[in-house]
C-alpha cells in the first residue's frame, strides 16, 4: 500500500486547520502555526488517509494520531498496513491521554503508551495569569509592580502590519546578545520566532508588544488549539529590562486573551531546568502528558 505523502506549506493551512481542530485537543502540536515554522527544523510530510489528516516525521517514521472527519478504524488500519509492508511497527507521536483512552477503547489492549515529562504542555487558567492575585502569584505581582516602577513610560500594543519590523529588529538583537551563534536549538528556536514574525499575517497569528521610551522591548504571539485554550509559541523581551517578561505575559493575556479563551497553554519546557521553574512559578492548573503509542511487540 502506498499513500502520498507531501510537505507542508501554507498554501495547505485550511485544510490542516480544519482537521486539526476537530481534534478539540489544548496540546500545541495541534497548531498548524507550530507544525509549519517547525517542519522546517523537523521535516514532517502529511497526507489525508480515509478522510483523516495524518502527519508523518521524516526523522523518525512515527504518525499523528488520524484528525477530522473520517474514520478513524480505517485510517489507522491502511496505516498498520503501510507500515508493516515496510518491515516496521505502527507509533504514533505526541499522543495525549485523552487520544490514547480512545485508542484503548477502540482497541484494548493493542497499543502501549510511554508520556515524556519533558514534553509535557503547561496550561494555566488566563484569568489568573492576567490578575496575578493571591499568595501564589505575590512573586510575580511584585515583577509587575517593579516595571511599572522603573519604566513609567512604557505601553502595550497588538501587534499589526505596522509594528512588525520593530519587533523583528528586537528579535535580531535577542539574538545577538543570547549567544544563538553558538548553541544550535537556541539558533533553531530564534529562526522560528523571526520566521514566526515574518509570517505573522499569513498564519493567522494573534501577538502583542511591551514599549518602553517608545522602543519595542518586548513581544509574544501564538494561535488558538481549540475553543477554550490560546497556545503562546513565541515570547522573547530584552534581559536589560527588568520584569519584562512577566509584564508582556501579564499584557498580552489581560488584553487579547481574557474573556475569549478560558486556558492559556505555554508549551513545555523541553527538559531545561530553569524554563521548568519558571513555568511552575505561574501555578499551571494541569500539566498535558504527550507521549509515544506503539503497538505491542505480541501483536506482530
Amino acid at each position: 500500500m502506498d499513500i502520498e505523502f507531501r510537505k507542508v506549506e501554507l498554501e495547505d493551512q485550511e485544510i490542516l486547520r480544519s482537521c486539526l481542530w476537530k481534534l478539540d485537543s489544548r496540546s500545541a502540536e495541534t497548531t498548524y502555526g507550530n507544525i509549519y515554522l517547525w517542519s522546517r527544523r523537523y521535516p514532517v510530510v502529511w497526507a489525508m488517509v480515509e478522510g483523516m489528516l495524518v502527519i508523518k516525521t521524516l526523522w523518525s517514521d512515527t504518525f499523528t494520531i488520524p484528525a477530522g472527519d473520517g474514520d478513524i478504524r480505517r485510517a489507522v488500519d491502511a496505516l498498520t498496513t503501510y507500515v508493516r509492508e515496510r518491515g516496521e511497527r505502527l507509533v504514533f507521536h505526541v499522543v495525549t491521554q485523552e487520544q490514547y483512552a480512545l485508542l484503548e477503547q477502540l482497541w484494548p489492549g493493542r497499543f502501549a503508551v510511554s508520556y515524556d515529562r519533558d514534553y509535557a504542555d503547561y496550561v494555566y487558567e488566563t484569568q489568573k495569569l492576567a490578575q496575578l492575585s493571591g499568595k501564589k502569584y505575590h512573586g510575580k505581582k511584585n515583577h509587575v509592580n517593579k516595571f511599572l516602577r522603573l519604566y513609567p513610560d512604557w505601553s502595550y500594543e497588538r501587534i499589526t502590519k505596522d509594528n512588525l519590523e520593530e519587533c523583528f529588529q528586537m528579535a535580531l538583537r535577542w539574538r545577538r546578545e543570547n549567544g544563538c551563534e553558538e548553541d544550535a536549538e537556541k539558533n533553531a528556536e530564534m529562526c522560528v520566532a523571526m520566521n514566526a514574525l515574518r509570517l505573522y499575517e499569513e498564519l493567522g497569528f494573534l501577538g502583542g508588544l511591551l514599549r518602553v521610551n517608545g522602543e519595542v522591548v518586548a513581544f509574544t504571539l501564538g494561535e488558538p488549539a481549540c475553543q477554550d485554550t490560546f497556545v503562546v509559541h513565541i515570547e522573547k523581551a530584552r534581559g536589560d529590562i527588568e520584569g519584562a517578561y512577566t509584564m508582556i505575559n501579564q499584557q498580552f493575556v489581560e488584553h487579547e486573551l481574557l474573556g475569549r479563551y478560558p486556558y492559556t497553554n505555554r508549551e513545555d519546557d523541553a527538559g531545561e531546568e530553569g524554563l521548568r521553574r519558571a513555568k511552575l512559578s505561574y501555578h499551571p492548573a494541569f500539566m498535558i502528558e504527550k507521549g509515544y503509542v506503539s503497538e505491542r511487540t505480541d501483536e506482530r
